[in-house]
């Protein structure tokens, strides 16, 4: 089972910055997931928050029955370092996932401070950074 956890604001999609973001719905892109999932016969779950201890806790909940972590912490991604450190402790791997390019962005967006934490990192393609790291955690899950 792969984790699929999203923080704050990407309930917004849809409506928040199309040119950035797109125009699909969180709801959208959930649905998308679930389709790659099933397609590379892998089962996915899906999590979203506005709140940052919500998202810890279910870093620190998912650590005990995910394969596989997929996380896009939104703009925690430049500053969590409470997020950083829950993902350090998570043993499966994790995928950081970005809708759009951040190392392209305004300045204070190119850094994460979980990229360090994490075993691999897509940004810049859109939805289908998640169908990527779908991918890439199926591969990764064959060597185990």
């Amino acid at each position: 089972m792969i984790a699929v956890l999203n923080g704050a604001n990407l309930n917004m999609l849809g409506k928040r910055d199309p040119a950035q973001y797109g125009s699909l719905t969180l709801s959208e892109l959930e649905s998308r997931i679930y389709a790659w999932a099933g397609e590379l016969s892998m089962t996915a779950r899906c999590f979203q928050t506005n709140h940052e201890g919500a998202l810890i806790d279910h870093i620190h909940e998912a650590s005990g029955w995910a394969t596989g972590m997929i996380v896009n912490p939104g703009a925690w991604t430049h500053y969590s370092y409470a997020i950083r450190d829950a993902l350090e402790i998570v043993a499966a791997p994790v995928v950081e996932v970005h809708l759009s390019d951040i190392a392209t962005r305004e300045e204070w967006r190119r850094h994460s401070v979980i990229r360090d934490v994490v075993d691999h990192a897509i940004a810049g393609e859109g939805p289908d950074g998640y169908r990527l790291a779908l991918e890439w955690l199926r591969g990764a899950l064959a060597h185990v």
